[in-house]
């Protein structure tokens, strides 16, 4: 077997290269530019490495960088630039930020007291607690943070249940749920966000800022908690039986601070361009100061100010945040350059030229249509590496079709944060996975549903608010 899958790593690996130079041929005799063949070759070959891990995420974005200057397609610094673009930086500001919340942890107590807001007297409603707690931390620390951090307290209220084996998927699942949800709340509560804003500033020239997302991203998540909600607490009672939580003393002076640091942060965000042209404007940066400035400011400050410990430390240290997970930047970077090899060859034209029929389509069914499509593709694959394979031909598509390419990007970019079914889809779904006490056959049963129901609650919230 061992053998087996070994011929079969390789020759997936093969694939990459062979299928490249399939497309770059097939281009060329079709009449189009060299360049747009360069740009089809690199992304057939990054779409099958991708989607099968053929290698890590993050080897498979260097490709790009090298294939494409060779090509003709962009220069070395035209590339190079993509792999340092300022949503890059915005991602990686925010995940050391968020190393600092797990250092103190601050975030066990926002999830704790977001379990006991919710209430712990019954098996329904210790779900709801854990799936918002999940989703409303998702929001500002990655999923995966999220999960590592939530799973052992849900574990211990599991072995207190008198009724453990039914109500164990549920809330581990929950867990799993509530971060891929949340995540789609802000720009930063998931990759695809980013890679989307990027590419859509990218084609358009508008920049699509904090509160310009969260007014899409916010309805989705409150709409579909409560729908993930009763879906996976349909089988269990109305027990009245209360849980015990983890005591955790009070608040530390560190712990403060981070969240000080954090809620300014994200007032920053929020009120960098808005109301009234935002603070940005009121002291004459708006065409300078972004929102990874705002970030980037955080976290010097948070490497600056003393942690009040008494031991001289700081409330963020190098050792700590180096820890983040540095590979996805260079996998979201592989993904911008892709989407300026596009913009700048003259495959996007032709691309986006046969795939204008699509935009035709009615509203409803398209936004439906495109948002399955994402979802059930991230299913057997990163979410990161689905937008990046899409976001590009999404854009060229819209300015095709003279449509604003919103309407295309966004229903596939939410739908690739919603892929509840297979452990490979998301890494929360993974971890949980991971304790073996969730079955594949299970999560797939779960999943399946909600990946539908979250379909139609992202075509109706993108229906209303972008047409």
């Amino acid at each position: 077997m061992a053998g087996a899958g070994s011929i079969y790593k390789n020759g997936l690996l093969v694939a990459g290269p062979v299928s490249a130079a399939a497309v770059w041929f097939t281009l060329r005799s079709a009449g189009l530019e060299p360049d747009a063949c360069w740009c089809g070759a690199v992304t057939a070959w990054c779409a099958i490495w991708w989607t099968f891990e053929v290698v890590p995420l993050p080897v498979t974005a260097l490709i790009p960088f090298a294939v494409l200057p060779l090509g003709g397609v962009l220069t070395h610094r035209e590339v190079a630039v993509a792999y340092g673009d300022t949503l890059i930086l915005l991602m990686l500001a925010g995940s050391i930020i968020s190393t600092a919340i797990e250092k103190c942890g601050a975030h066990r107590r926002i999830a704790v007291g977001m379990v006991k807001l919710v209430g712990t007297r019954g098996d329904r409603r210790i779900v709801l607690g854990f799936l918002a707690a999940s989703a409303g931390l998702s929001m500002w620390i990655s999923n995966t943070a999220t999960v590592v951090m939530l799973l052992p307290v849900a574990l211990a209220v599991l072995d207190g249940a008198a009724n453990r084996e039914r109500l164990m998927a549920p809330l581990l699942l929950a867990v799993a749920y509530g971060a891929a949800i949340g995540g789609s709340a802000t720009p930063v509560g998931t990759p695809p966000n980013l890679i989307f804003i990027q590419n859509y500033a990218a084609a358009t020239g508008n920049e699509i800022g904090f509160l310009e997302w969260m007014r899409i991203g916010v309805p989705v998540v409150v709409l579909m908690l409560p729908v993930a909600w009763l879906w996976l607490t349909r089988n269990l009672g109305r027990e009245s039986r209360a849980f015990e939580l983890p005591e955790l003393g009070p608040w530390r002076t560190d712990q403060k601070r981070v969240m000080i640091v954090l809620a300014l942060t994200a007032l920053g965000w929020l009120t960098r361009s808005a109301p009234f042209g935002g603070w940005s404007t009121l002291i004459g940066a708006e065409a300078h100061a972004g929102d990874s400035t705002v970030a980037l400011v955080a976290v010097a400050a948070l490497f600056a100010l003393p942690s009040g410990r008494g031991n001289g430390s700081r409330l963020l240290d190098w050792q700590t945040a180096s820890s983040i997970p540095w590979g996805v930047f260079i996998t979201i970077g592989g993904g911008i350059a892709i989407g300026l090899a596009f913009r700048e060859s003259t495959l996007g034209a032709a691309l986006g030229e046969a795939l204008a029929p699509v935009a035709e389509l009615p509203l409803l069914f398209m936004i439906l249509v495109l948002c399955l499509l994402a979802t059930f593709f991230t299913e057997i694959t990163s979410n990161t590496a689905v937008a990046n394979i899409l976001m590009p031909v999404m854009a060229a598509t819209g300015t095709a079709a003279g449509v604003d390419p919103i309407l295309l990007m966004v229903p596939v970019t939410l739908g690739t944060n919603f892929a509840f079914m297979l452990p490979v889809a998301t890494a929360p779904n993974a971890i949980v996975h991971g304790t073996g006490k969730v079955q594949v056959a299970r999560m797939v049963r779960e999943g399946l549903i909600l990946n539908v129901l979250g379909a139609v609650v992202i075509t109706a919230v993108c229906y209303l608010i972008l047409r």
